[in-house]
């Protein structure tokens, strides 16, 4: 990827926003050197966000230079810098906040610094929160999977989670659910500040989920849906910040309690198929009605997999998936029985699982 330094002096400069747009975009970045000129881009092509804010959570990487470089280019572009984080806050969640503090604009959308906008995305939503009339509007972006593992791993959680969080039910004003994925999320200013903004969820490992709950508590009307040509992202780059990123939120996304664990192992791994295979290193006929068990759970997630829009060639990866997918959430629920995770070289400390 191109850096600050390779680029000529005659590259072309990023047109400003004109007047009366009312979008904010707030980044939080710590140690994304490798994705933040991709994304703080995809921002810039945006014709509604009239400021981007970058704030530097401490990176010990290129990335705050790579902001300032990019600031000479792009008007509308500025970098702020946290510093310690203060006690009951996440990271990320004061990064935020901080952000939203010196934001201007009538709407905030937060993003994260590994996802890419597409064109048109913010007209998108802010078309959707005018349809619907809608106060936070949240898209779940196209999740770019590159290696075998994110390939097995990444769609299955996805299909997983999307039993417990259905967008007809979050956009539904009757119903209790709320979800929002902080990948792009964008709310409106009065709102996010009458619901006590990343304040109010300092603590939160799911701070984009709590913030859709206590809008919707407060009555305001929330949309979340797919994000399929509107934004993408590309989560990990690596398995250990694959394992590690699942550890931190997968037990939470479950239900956060251990009788969702036991019952999501349950329902995932194929206890019969594979008690069946087993007993036909002696019986036959056993392992043949397990191989048809079997291959009945595939075509199961082939149609799950199309039902939420990924490829249906990663039925192909059907098995890696449930024994990385039952060892992530395994170990996710055991580092919140701790207490304690790692993530991006910080110890969070969680409320221990009951």
């Amino acid at each position: 990827m191109p850096t600050p330094s390779a680029k000529s002096e005659a590259a072309p400069t990023v047109p400003g926003p004109t007047p009366g747009e009312s979008i904010t975009a707030i980044v939080p970045a710590r140690n994304e050197e490798i994705v933040i000129e991709t994304c703080v881009r995809s921002l810039a092509r945006q014709p509604e966000i009239s400021e981007i804010l970058v704030v530097d959570d401490q990176s010990t990487d290129r990335t705050a230079e790579i902001v300032r470089g990019l600031m000479q280019e792009i008007r509308n572009l500025q970098l702020l810098e946290t510093r310690a984080i203060p006690a009951g806050w996440l990271g990320k969640n004061h990064a935020v906040w901080e952000g939203a503090k010196h934001a201007s604009s009538r709407w905030l959308l937060f993003t994260d610094a590994d996802a890419e906008l597409l064109n048109g995305a913010t007209a998108r939503a802010l078309r959707i929160a005018e349809e619907k009339s809608a106060m936070l509007v949240s898209f779940s972006p196209d999740q770019v999977t590159q290696a075998w593992y994110e390939k097995a791993l990444i769609p299955f959680v996805y299909c997983r989670l999307a039993k417990y969080f259905s967008y007809d039910a979050v956009n539904d004003e009757k119903s209790e659910a709320a979800a929002a994925n902080g990948q792009f999320l964008m709310v409106r200013r009065d709102v996010y500040d009458a619901i006590g903004g990343h304040q109010a969820v300092a603590a939160e490992v799911l701070e984009d989920v709590a913030l859709a709950k206590r809008a919707k508590a407060a009555g305001y009307r929330i949309w979340f849906g797919s994000g399929a040509g509107v934004v993408r992202v590309r989560m990990y780059r690596s398995f250990p910040a694959m394992w590690e990123g699942w550890k931190k939120n997968l037990y939470l996304l479950i239900g956060g309690t251990p009788g969702a664990v036991y019952r999501e192992l349950f329902s995932v791994v194929p206890w019969i198929p594979f008690a069946l295979i087993i007993l036909g290193l002696k019986a036959p006929i056993a392992f043949v009605a397990g191989l048809g068990l079997l291959v009945a759970r595939h075509a199961v997630y082939a149609s799950t997999l199309l039902r939420n829009q990924f490829r249906g060639i990663y039925i192909l990866y059907y098995i890696p998936a449930v024994v990385l997918y039952a060892g992530a959430l395994w170990a996710s629920y055991r580092a919140h029985s701790r207490g304690v995770v790692e993530w991006k070289g910080r110890r969070i400390s969680l409320k221990a699982a009951t």
